[in-house]
């Protein structure tokens, strides 16, 4: 669980702000979590890189509050808890306006462009650490974040896991009314009225801390890889 501590005193958008810093509690690696859709907006870019905010067509850094979202990946086998290395986590979500890249959607498109997309390889302590912003929205969604594991084939078998993070409601409400996000108005969909988080979105929860110009938050998943 996400502890509230006291207060403290930050920078959003150019101006001073008082918010809640959460304190995230010690969690154990090996967490079992749910599967979730991947969504109409995956694109196998193959963009192995840890900074994700350019758009490398272009150079344009994807304006919004910095946020560092840590994968720790673990393998669950036979009752014990290894980190997996070698395993290949892509992340993609949606800018402070609630448009993703390289799509043509009803509202927008954005083919060939490719900010807020990428994928990084876990190390030998199974982490894979990603540089973003925090999300913004669009109609039918809460806040969130999708990814996708996957290992390197082995004697013809790969696995997969594809899901999606999510960030605390009173956090998002914050962080939404600073620039750029605010231009936005407020958003429709919290956690709790998103027909996706319904389904397990409890398991998927971030507990993102404050850091000196954002948030940063790490994620602990066991895969169950036969």
């Amino acid at each position: 669980m996400a502890l509230l501590g006291a207060g403290a005193t930050y920078l959003i958008g150019g101006r001073q702000a008082v918010a809640q810093t959460i304190v995230a509690t010690p969690r154990p690696l090996c967490i079992v979590r749910p599967e979730q859709t991947e969504g109409p907006y995956f694109v196998d870019e193959r963009l192995h890189r840890s900074d994700i905010r350019a758009d490398p067509t272009n150079g344009r850094s994807t304006p919004g509050t910095p946020f560092t979202l840590t994968f720790q990946v673990s393998r669950l086998r036979a009752g014990e808890c290894h980190p997996l290395p070698d395993a290949q986590v892509d992340i993609w979500h949606c800018d402070a306006r609630g448009i993703y890249s390289d799509v043509q959607d009803h509202g927008f498109s954005t083919v060939g462009q490719k900010f807020l997309r990428g994928h990084q390889m876990t190390n030998a302590r199974g982490e894979a650490r990603f540089m973003t912003i925090y999300p913004g929205w669009y109609p039918i969604r809460t806040v969130h974040i999708h990814f996708k594991i996957r290992t390197t084939p082995m004697a013809r078998r790969s696995f997969e896991f594809t899901s999606q993070v999510y960030f605390p409601d009173e956090l998002t409400d914050h962080v939404h009314t600073g620039h750029p996000y605010a231009a936005m108005g407020p958003r429709r969909v919290r956690n709790r009225q998103d027909f996706i988080f319904r389904q397990g979105g409890d398991a998927l929860m971030l507990e993102p801390t404050a850091t000196n110009d954002g948030y940063a938050a790490n994620f602990p998943i066991g895969l169950e890889i036969p």
